[in-house]
């Protein structure tokens, strides 16, 4: 049986008298794109510097690629992109790069070869224009950001750790950056990476941990989440703002528990033992013009404020992970 990517098993850590992570238990398997979710300031960031024996847990224990995180041997073995960036401005990007790949190991023809390869693959350099030969600071934020991604994966590592890889990205560099993940799944990469913008993590995860203030709220694969938490969420499309029936009928307790305007449609969580179709007998007996009506799974930032609850999660926006 091929041991996990990750065990981790009730690690702690403490900050004077703040708990940043309390008891956090997840199994990553080889080969899976995992989401480490979650507010800033849920322990996303803490957990994944005790991973990499950046810092260590004050409790429990931490297994990578099968072995102790403390192993010094694991260092050639993954590859990360912290959340705070760090790159030498001043320095022409092919001389960082090829800095970064020393320091892996690497060198000679076969370093130029990767850093010519991905500098192509990312969009980096395009016939004439080759942004390999400018310095750091002339680059937008978005190339700077896959220019160390790239240092990530030069020495082509088993493990990949992304800590908000798509913060600040706008929607091309992004793309770029989840083909590229998606790729490493298909070589069976194992990939985490941690973010407070679920959708991301709703269409890349194969599974996912949820934690909010240093605790775990649930792990799992995405399917099996949502799927555990029904089908109880209704889009609802009307034709025009509607009539007073109709609102009484989006308020009426027996058939509604909660309704959240998202513009385009109307998401209704039906309220417990009610059926879909009394709710849309009722809203058509009201006069309501319905466009759109369909049985939903909940998303997991649904399921997220479910589970937490949306004061917990604005609390946790202002804070650091």
């Amino acid at each position: 049986m091929t041991t996990p990517a990750i065990e981790i098993q009730d690690i702690v850590k403490r900050y004077d008298h703040h708990v940043a992570v309390q008891s956090l238990s997840l199994t990553v398997p080889r080969g899976a794109v995992y989401g480490l979710l979650g507010p800033n300031g849920a322990g996303k960031t803490t957990t994944i510097r005790m991973l990499l024996n950046i810092i260590s847990p004050d409790e429990g224990t931490i297994r990578v690629l099968g072995v102790p995180h403390s192993d010094p041997a694991l260092v050639d073995r993954i590859g990360y992109l912290p959340e705070e960036r760090g790159l030498y401005r001043k320095m022409q990007v092919k001389r960082v790069l090829r800095f970064l790949g020393e320091l892996k190991g690497l060198g000679g023809k076969e370093l130029d070869r990767r850093i010519e390869m991905w500098l192509e693959r990312l969009q980096l350099k395009n016939g004439s224009e080759d942004w390999g030969n400018a310095k750091v600071d002339e680059l937008s934020r978005g190339m700077q950001q896959k220019v160390q991604f790239i240092g990530a994966l030069l020495h082509e590592p088993e493990l990949v750790i992304l800590d908000e890889p798509f913060s600040g990205l706008d929607p091309i560099n992004a793309q770029a950056l989840k083909d590229t993940v998606v790729d490493l799944k298909k070589q069976n990469r194992t990939v985490i990476f941690s973010t407070h913008i679920m959708e991301n993590a709703e269409r890349m995860c194969d599974s996912v941990c949820i934690i909010a203030r240093g605790q775990k709220v649930l792990d799992g694969g995405v399917a099996e989440v949502r799927e555990a938490h029904g089908a109880r969420m209704v889009a609802l499309g009307l034709d025009g703002a509607p009539s007073a029936a109709v609102q009484a009928v989006l308020h009426d307790v027996r058939f509604v528990n909660k309704v959240d305007d998202s513009n385009r449609f109307l998401e209704v969580e039906l309220a417990p033992g009610a059926v879909a179709q009394e709710l849309l007998a009722a809203l058509m007996t009201a006069g309501a013009t319905i466009e759109r009506f369909e049985l939903v799974r909940p998303s997991l930032h649904k399921i997220f404020l479910e589970k937490v609850g949306a004061t917990h999660v604005e609390a946790g926006m202002s804070g650091h992970g």
